[in-house]
Parts: structure tokens; sequence; C-alpha cells
């Protein structure tokens, strides 16, 4: 499953991810890594608290876990964010493969 990726870290409830987002994107897409982080483009504004809805329910669905499984537990307003995905037996690896535009 944890194949080195240095922005994914396992913990004790499942994943903690490290994100970098970039709100008010065309299309909500992985863009890569950047600065140690994975790279997100959401298609959502950075006000009230949308952006950060999109991101769980584009990491939600990226991953095949419930909405409820995924909170931003650290960065809520900024671009760098931490992510918990409390479910273990996920492979954060697949955000990186092909076709996860939403």
């Amino acid at each position: 499953m944890d194949r080195g990726l240095s922005w994914a870290v396992r913990a004790p409830r499942g994943w903690l991810l490290t994100l970098h987002v970039q709100p008010g994107a065309r299309r909500s897409a992985v863009a890569g890594l950047h600065d140690g982080a994975l790279k997100i483009r959401i298609a959502a504004p950075p006000a009230e608290g949308k952006a950060n809805q999109a991101l769980v329910e584009f990491i939600a669905a990226a991953l095949g876990v419930p909405k409820r499984s995924v909170s931003v537990v650290r960065g809520g307003s900024s671009r760098r964010k931490t992510v918990l995905v409390a479910h273990p037996g996920i492979d954060p690896g697949v955000l990186l493969g092909p076709v996860k535009n939403r």
C-alpha cells in the first residue's frame, strides 16, 4: 500500500495527506506534486468553506470512501492543508494514477 509517498503518512485512524490546494480552478483534478505535497486543483471558490467541502468530496470520490471518512484537520483557511482519511485500508497512491479528474 504505502509506496514511500512523502505526502501521505499512515496515522492510527487511517492516513494523513499533505495537500497544496488551488481553489477556483476550471475543474477539480490532481495536478501532481508541489513542494512535498500533493497538488489538487478544486473547481470551487475559496469562500465560505466551499473549497474545503469540494476537496473532501473530491478526495472521498477518488479514494472510494464515504465523505464522512475525510476531514480537513489542519490549514482550513490555507492552501497547504492536512487531510485525514479515516479509512486505513485505502492506498493514497491511487490519487497519482490516471484519470482522477472529477
